[in-house]
């Protein structure tokens, strides 16, 4: 078993350890009563929501893809997508972790360069923090003028969202205004790496380095077309902010059959702000993210930590173990079809 590997079963360890705890805090009972009365029809509905996510999100890359001269149809954009939640998901830190592979399987599917799939990736993982950040603003407003209580864990969700919202951006603009610096220094930093690994893998002969810098430019060409196709980015974001209230209502109908509606306003806060935890070192943020949701919903709604943990489950399970098992064979797919 490879470093990779291994690197992946320490995190679902860790992962299922944190969720061990966090059930065991909650209460098990109290979540598997909840549990036992939510009615089969919700839950295909909150499939259903899964899905409409996976193509919403699907349709933002396909956008991306077309700035870039890769087309991709509707249905492969969200099939695409989904295999890039599934590296998302079995890679420690999310998406920084996933994204490489995310990569591989957008240029497998596109027959296009590596660097060109890594680009539209990171692009639209870059344009999905517009919507969320906007989203979480308002609900935050409601929450904070409807709580009787300016409780701890508000406070942390206003001290990130304030952090995320002011140095993210922050961090985008000056990354953009010197972006050619940053190439030159990744150029700098990337290529002894990458030519050392070359000369230690069997049958690979190293890249030189000029093939190394074409690659590096052609990834930051890439992403300098995405950014400067104003329709493409609005068209994305577009995308991508429907996608979110897909997301926001997976969890809103989750409290809705367990029989525990809450306030819409609420979830919009709470599902960006869970959706914060997946850079924790675990795959796919498990554990982490549930936490955070789960601390949240009590805070902002007053609902009891049985319902809480119940409402959680069902919408990860529709969010994150659905795309990642249909990710997963199309990740399969994919690479087969490479070996071909």
């Amino acid at each position: 078993m490879n470093g990779d590997r291994w690197a992946t079963v320490v995190g679902f360890a860790g992962a299922l350890v944190v969720l061990a705890a966090l059930v065991w805090v909650v209460g098990i009972e109290d979540i598997l009563t909840q549990l036992r009365g939510i009615e089969i029809k919700y839950l295909l509905v909150i499939l259903g929501v899964a899905v409409v996510w996976l193509f919403l999100w699907g349709m933002a890359l396909r956008t991306v893809l077309g700035a870039l001269d890769a087309p991709i149809s509707v249905v492969m954009s969200a099939l695409v997508f989904a295999g890039a939640v599934f590296s998302n998901n079995v890679t420690p830190f999310g998406q920084a972790g996933g994204e490489p592979v995310s990569g591989y399987l957008i240029s497998r599917a596109t027959d296009r360069e590596y660097e060109t799939g890594l680009a539209a990736i990171a692009s639209v993982d870059a344009i999905h923090f517009v919507p969320s950040i906007a989203y979480a603003l308002v609900g935050l407003t409601f929450v904070v003028a409807g709580a009787a209580e300016f409780g701890r864990n508000l406070v942390f969700a206003t001290s990130a969202l304030v952090a995320l919202a002011v140095g993210i951006p922050a961090a985008v603009y000056f990354g953009w205004q010197f972006r050619y610096e940053l190439e030159a220094a990744v150029v700098r930093a990337v290529t002894p790496i990458v030519r050392f690994l070359g000369r230690v893998i069997p049958r690979k002969s190293p890249p030189t380095t000029a093939d190394i810098e074409r690659r590096i430019e052609g990834f930051f060409a890439a992403i300098d077309r995405v950014a400067g196709s104003r329709s493409t980015v609005i068209e994305a974001i577009g995308f991508s902010a429907l996608g979110w209230l897909a997301l926001c209502t997976s969890l809103w109908l989750s409290l809705f059959a367990l029989g525990h509606p809450v306030e819409f306003s609420a979830v919009l806060l709470v599902v960006p702000m869970g959706a914060v935890a997946g850079m924790t070192p675990l795959p796919g943020g498990l554990g982490g993210v549930d936490a955070v949701l789960i601390a949240l919903l009590i805070s902002t709604t007053g609902t009891a930590g049985g319902v809480a943990g119940a409402a959680v489950l069902v919408h990860r399970g529709a969010t994150y173990v659905f795309p990642t098992v249909v990710g997963g064979g199309v990740a399969f797919a994919l690479g087969a079809r490479s070996r071909d």
